[in-house]
Parts: structure tokens; C-alpha cells; sequence
């Protein structure tokens, strides 16, 4: 069985995947403030993915072990992680230290079928 999952590739897609997140979360008991969270982090990925990389993306999500697991996979080149935050002052740069910072895990790997960001969330 493969895990739930949603495609998208324009921003007015980003309003589905938040849904989808939520949906997914909720149904598998996580709290809604993690909840939040979890999409926070998957919008900042999925936004990137529009920014920075052509195709759009997917977004999977399961549970497994007492914690949510989301896969984001795009195109685009491999993340680095852990990322340091950027200077008080920097007007971008944010979003992926951010990601790693309310995330319990984030893992990144590339392969043939793009680049995958995993983050973990413990329930």
C-alpha cells in the first residue's frame, strides 16, 4: 500500500497540500498545534519548490512508529541540513532553517526521482 499523497505545481495549489497535511495529520492523531507546524514546514518546501525548481512537487504523508512522516519531492538540487539561521538582518534564507528547527527530523536525499525531504514529527 503507498502512503496518501498530493501533487502540486502552481501556487494556487498550496491551499490543497495545507489541506492534505491537515487531514493526514489529524486523522492520525497528531495534536493540532504539531499539526500547525507540520504545515508550516511543508508549505516553506512546497513554496520553495515553486520558487526554485521546475515540475512542481508531491507531498506524502504517514504515519509510522508514533510519528508523522512527510516526504516533499521535487526536482530540485539536494538540501544541506542542519542550516544555520541566517543573520537578523538577511531578507531571504529563512525558510529551510526554520523547517529543520520545528521539525523533530529532516533527512534529504536525490535519486532518480528527484530530491526528497523527509521530515519527522513525533505525534
Amino acid at each position: 500500500m503507498s502512503a496518501p499523497s498530493v501533487d502540486y505545481s502552481a501556487p494556487g495549489d498550496l491551499g490543497a497540500v495545507r489541506a492534505f497535511v491537515r487531514t493526514q495529520a489529524v486523522a492520525s492523531g497528531m495534536s493540532p498545534t504539531r499539526t500547525e507546524l507540520l504545515m508550516l514546514a511543508v508549505n516553506e518546501l512546497a513554496t520553495n519548490t515553486l520558487q526554485h525548481t521546475t515540475g512542481g512537487g508531491r507531498v506524502s504523508l504517514w504515519a509510522d512508529d508514533g510519528q508523522i512522516v512527510c516526504d516533499v519531492v521535487d526536482q530540485g538540487p539536494p538540501r544541506a541540513f542542519p542550516r544555520p539561521m541566517p543573520a537578523v538582518d538577511a531578507v531571504r534564507g529563512r525558510g529551510l532553517a526554520i523547517v529543520e528547527r520545528i521539525c523533530d527530523q529532516v533527512d534529504t536525499v536525490s535519486g532518480p526521482d528527484g530530491t526528497t525531504v523527509r521530515l519527522r514529527l513525533h505525534l
